[in-house]
Formats: C-alpha cells, sequence, structure tokens
C-alpha cells in the first residue's frame, strides 16, 4: 500500500516513518505537517492509506479527511480519545491513541491491508466487463454486497453519493462520482449531469432534456448531452 503521513508534529512523523520502515506492505512515500501541502499532493498523487493526525492547529485531521475526494483508507493518529466515535463514522480503518506501540500499529495496518486487498479484489472484478452482477462498497462499517442489474441511477450529495435501487431504501457512500463510474460498467451506465450516472437500460422516456425512471425526473446537463444523445442514433 501506497502511503502518507500527516501530522503538525515532526516527532510523530518520525515514530511512523520508523514504524513504516519495519512493515513490508506499507511504502510511505511522503510526510507533512500541513494540511494544505498534503491536499495538493494528494490531487496529483493517488495513495491507498493515510495516517492523519486529528488534532491539527488550522483544520483537524476529520475534516480534511472529510474534504479530500480522492478515494483512500484511512488510519487516525491522535492524543484525544473523544473523536474516536467521530473517526468510524467515516469509516477509519482504525484509531490510534498516542503513544502507541509498534505492536498496536502494526495491527492497525494489517486491518489496512485487508480492507485494501478487498478493494482490490472488488476492482478486478470490476475490470471483467459486463459479465460482473456484483459491487462492494464501504458502507455502515463494513461491506456491502450491490447488484448491479439492480442499481437504477446515482445521485450526487456534495461529498457523499446516493445509489437507488430497484427495491428498498438507497444506499448513501462516500465516494466520489468519478470513482462511483470506474467501478460501474460503461456499457450499462451513462453519466448524464454533474449530479447523476444512469442505468441505460432503466431508462423509460425521454422528454426534452429530462430523462424519466419510474417517477424520478433526472436532467441531462448541457456537458453531458452530447454523449448521452449519441446513444440513440447508433
Amino acid at each position: 500500500m501506497k502511503a502518507i503521513a500527516l501530522d503538525d508534529e515532526r516527532p510523530a512523523l518520525d515514530v511512523i516513518e520508523a514504524f513504516c520502515s519495519r512493515i513490508d506492505t506499507v511504502d510511505l512515500v511522503k510526510t507533512f505537517t500541513r494540511t494544505g501541502e498534503a491536499r495538493l499532493y494528494l490531487e496529483a498523487n493517488p495513495v491507498d492509506l493515510i495516517f492523519l493526525d486529528i488534532n491539527m492547529p488550522k483544520e483537524s485531521g476529520l475534516d480534511f479527511f472529510k474534504s479530500i475526494t480522492q478515494q483512500t483508507l484511512v488510519i487516525f493518529t491522535t492524543a484525544y480519545s473523544e473523536y474516536a466515535l467521530e473517526s468510524y463514522e467515516v469509516e477509519a480503518v482504525d484509531y490510534l491513541l498516542k503513544p502507541y506501540t509498534y505492536d498496536r500499529f502494526f495491527k492497525a495496518t494489517q486491518r489496512a491491508q485487508a480492507r485494501w486487498r478487498t478493494l482490490q479484489q472488488n476492482q478486478d472484478m470490476n475490470n471483467q466487463g459486463p459479465g460482473q452482477a456484483h459491487l462492494f462498497f464501504r458502507a455502515d462499517y463494513g461491506l456491502v454486497k450491490v447488484t448491479v442489474a439492480d442499481i437504477v441511477f446515482v445521485e450526487g450529495l456534495d461529498n457523499y453519493l446516493k445509489i437507488h435501487l430497484k427495491e428498498g431504501h438507497p444506499l448513501v457512500l462516500r465516494l466520489t462520482m468519478k470513482a462511483m463510474l470506474e467501478k460501474l460498467p460503461a456499457n450499462k451506465f451513462i453519466r448524464v449531469h454533474r449530479s447523476f450516472i444512469v442505468a441505460i437500460d432503466k431508462i423509460q422516456s425521454i422528454r426534452g432534456r429530462m430523462i424519466l425512471i419510474g417517477e424520478e425526473e433526472i436532467p441531462v446537463g448541457s456537458s453531458y448531452e452530447k454523449d448521452f444523445f449519441s446513444l440513440f442514433m447508433k
């Protein structure tokens, strides 16, 4: 796993660097003391895991993690236990209370490795193409299995997505539209708006620039209009 670490205290980063050097499955590529620098790095350099201090001076680690668009795993490191509950609400892999031992740190990286492997398997399944039947998403403090054929449309809500299914309640995820598109079979789904991805076979009718799926009306954005309507001109 490719990782970065973010902590406003240099000695804390030194500990993480020393511990990571003893773990073959973690490649700590960069450390940061400021959230702004880490954010700029992540915009051009995707990583699999972030070791993240919560109590930062200008922006908390929790706020920083909620603000980044990249889907990545996170292990929070902090001297304050009161943030534990909120850290799990953003599906953190683990919560390390300073000062932590190498054994405790190693256990956290093992948990991250297990979750990372599951995500990689999910991505590999998606690359198999039209034959794929299911996807796994991080939600409700674990992995949720979703049948691709049951997805009607996906709605973007700030830093979250809502997957509308044929039956049952929508599934709410912390995921970007870009990451969602990469998971979905390209021959079955299309983005029609900055906030909507639709299942092509679920479209019932089109009126002007409005897609009708059941009782839902989904707009076609001007930036996506050409690609969408080209589907019906083949």
